[in-house]
């Protein structure tokens, strides 16, 4: 089998603790995060729109079951212009 070639470089001793090197490169921190201003009064006005549309898209669905339930459909009327 061939032997591995010679390196320049100087193996690292993984094993031992007491010489630790601390990396010199400076970095600076990461920025800092700018925070999205919220208007308190913009989330509470899309939650109640979006409450007022759930409610309203339940009560429909509500009033279609019972009217299909006791026997009505759309399909009873007719409409003439």
């Amino acid at each position: 089998m061939a032997r591995p070639l010679p390196s320049g470089k100087k193996s690292v001793d993984l094993a031992s603790s007491s010489d630790v090197r601390i990396s010199r490169i400076r970095r600076d921190p990461p920025p800092k995060v700018k925070e999205k201003l919220v208007d308190p009064k913009e989330v509470e006005r899309q939650d109640l729109i979006v409450g007022v549309l759930v409610f309203t898209l339940a009560i429909f669905v509500i009033t279609l079951a019972v009217s299909y339930y006791w026997g009505w459909t759309p399909t009873q009327y007719t409409l003439e212009m």
